[in-house]
């Protein structure tokens, strides 16, 4: 058994002891041993012929037990007496949106519902409504919640699961003989929010040898196929991975064809025939045989009359016709961020101290930081009473003493947008915040009119400056609330208020559709990552990469600004002197 196939087991258990309503700790342990197994950089075989599952973060001696009975029989008994007592097709019952464990042991024992398949017929039938808690709105929330759900199971993996996976094979490759460079190429490289397979391509001279070396990596679990330029492999992780290896000369070629997207290398084909030539990973072929050999992306882009695209841009939405007219966008890069406006700690559910935050802050060169921890609402992140917001505000001022004049720290919240629209604190306390950033975290499936008009209500409160995670959505777990985006972006446009591109990997929302219209409206935008651990700053690249894809100018993200600019903007509709 492979590494993939091991975490699975322990990921049915934890789902199984979930539906039986077992403690949670056990639930954790399973999950966390799974995670682990899962993003092992090597054989989890190899660590047991050694003797060194323990070395495993949360393998315990249960857990090292279990895993050498799977890898020693292929099964495990635990695992068989926990499928005997509960249906394993109720896991997937328990991927659907809005269906707990509790709800679908509820299904099983009163409706006998045990697959995806039987819930979808009961709701369709009518037969949930009948139980408590559950009517006809009920229903249609758990078929959307199906479509959604085979909608996110079509072989496609979040960008967040996938790039560093592909980094460390990147890292790998870099160090082998004769490389002389490696790249990031296909959906990975265009920043695509979710990836098929991972594509790398390699300029050397030993083709031949660099892929008899990665195919030995201990990341590989199998290979899948294998000729004289490409390789392509199953990953003990599950994931697919394909290696493309050039000579250095015709590598500029190669990595453009292999970015991608498909309809943009058409665009690029069009142009070079209208000039005489076939272009294909190879190079350019004339007319009478010879080649024009490339090195360079740019080198490509030149031949075609045509400055360099970036790889965000290339999905044919209109960036060839603005290359040929020399209006490619000036677009945001990581470099361009000054500070970052959502960031957790200890006072809330964050994992690090105030000053642990900023320390980290300060060593990435970021100019100011925003503590925004939850408000007095959400339980379940620890937010804030008000007489604990006030007593923050003193720690803020102590850590700012002692980490000098480096880094601007700034008093802010990530205040709930209530289920009535009314915002958790009221405006006078609002008001002698720095930064307020409002977010809708619960009742997200509320009628479409009633979550556009909490949104709206939030832009319009003029101690509001940051709208967080504008739709709700989760990339891999959750539908975005259905808003009327066009209102928002309309309000925001007129109010000044900053819609956030939120950065973890898990919610990128703003998405690159709605940024880019946010953009061409002239929406302010804030890139954050929603920061709760120093290692999370690490993940605003993925923010940019939405941005980047969505044509958004530096100019209209406002943590670009200097201090000096983004207070001026923070206090537009503020009276003077209400801030202590």
């Amino acid at each position: 058994m492979n590494n993939r196939e091991v975490a699975a087991v322990f990921d049915l258990i934890a789902d199984l002891l979930e539906i039986k309503g077992e403690q949670v700790y056990k639930v954790l342990a399973y999950r966390r041993a799974a995670q682990e197994i899962g993003n092992l950089g090597r054989s989890l075989q190899t660590l047991w012929e050694a003797d060194e599952l323990r070395t495993i973060p949360g393998v315990g001696e249960a857990i090292a037990s279990k895993i050498d009975e799977l890898l020693r029989t292929g099964k495990l008994e635990f695992a068989e007496k926990l499928a005997a007592e509960v249906p394993p097709g109720l896991v997937e019952v328990l991927k659907v949106e809005g269906v707990g464990p509790r709800k679908a042991a509820r299904f099983w024992k009163d409706l006998g519902i045990t697959t995806l398949a039987d819930l979808e017929q009961a709701a369709r039938a009518g037969k949930l409504r009948g139980m408590p808690g559950m009517g006809a709105r009920s229903e249609e929330r758990i078929l959307k919640g199906i479509e959604s759900l085979r909608r996110r199971q079509v072989g496609r993996v979040s960008i967040g699961r996938a790039r560093p996976v592909a980094l460390s094979l990147l890292a790998e490759i870099e160090r082998m003989p004769s490389v002389h460079r490696v790249e990031l190429a296909g959906s990975l490289r265009r920043w695509r929010e979710t990836v098929g397979d991972i594509d790398l391509l390699v300029a050397a001279e030993d083709a031949a040898q660099v892929i008899r070396l990665f195919a030995g990596l201990p990341q590989v679990d199998r290979v899948l196929g294998q000729g004289d330029t490409k390789v392509s492999v199953e990953l003990q992780d599950g994931l697919r991975a394909q290696v493309w290896v050039h000579p250095p000369e015709r590598f500029g070629s190669a990595l453009q064809y292999a970015t991608g997207s498909q309809a943009h290398n058409v665009r690029l084909r069009e142009l070079a025939q209208q000039r005489g030539l076939s272009l294909s990973e190879h190079g350019f072929k004339k007319p009478g045989g010879g080649e024009i050999l490339c090195d360079s992306e740019e080198e490509v882009y030149r031949r075609l009359g045509l400055p360099w695209v970036p790889p965000e841009l290339r999905e044919d939405r209109g960036e060839i016709q603005a290359a040929q007219r020399g209006q490619l966008p000036e677009l945001v890069g990581l470099d361009d961020l000054a500070g970052e406006l959502h960031a957790h700690s200890t006072w809330s559910d964050g994992q690090n101290s105030i000053e642990e935050m900023a320390r980290a802050a300060m060593s990435l060169g970021l100019r100011y930081l925003v503590i925004s921890d939850h408000s007095q609402s959400l339980g379940v992140a620890n937010g804030l009473s008000i007489e604990r917001l006030r007593r923050q505000a003193k720690e803020i001022e102590t850590v700012q003493r002692r980490i000098g004049a480096g880094l601007r720290l700034l008093r802010g919240t990530e205040v709930e947008i209530r289920a009535d629209g009314a915002l958790d604190y009221p405006d006078d306390v609002l008001r002698q915040l720095d930064v307020v950033t409002a977010s809708m975290h619960t009742s997200l499936r509320q009628a479409p009119e009633k979550v556009t008009a909490r949104l709206l209500g939030a832009i319009r409160n003029p101690n509001v400056d940051v709208i967080g995670h504008p739709t709700g959505r989760m990339v891999e777990g959750r539908e975005p609330a259905e808003v009327d985006i066009e209102a928002i972006l309309r309000e925001a446009r007129q109010t000044g208020v900053a819609l956030e591109i939120n950065a973890h990997p898990a919610r990128l929302d703003l998405d690159e559709a709605n940024a880019r219209r946010a953009a061409e409206m002239g929406c302010l935008l804030a890139i954050n990552v929603d920061a709760h651990s120093p290692s999370d700053f690490e993940l605003r690249e993925y923010g940019v990469g939405v941005a980047r894809r969505g044509w958004v100018p530096p100019g209209l993200v406002v943590n670009t600004w200097p201090v000096d600019r983004l207070e001026a903007w923070l206090q537009r509709w503020k009276q003077p002197g209400i801030r202590d």
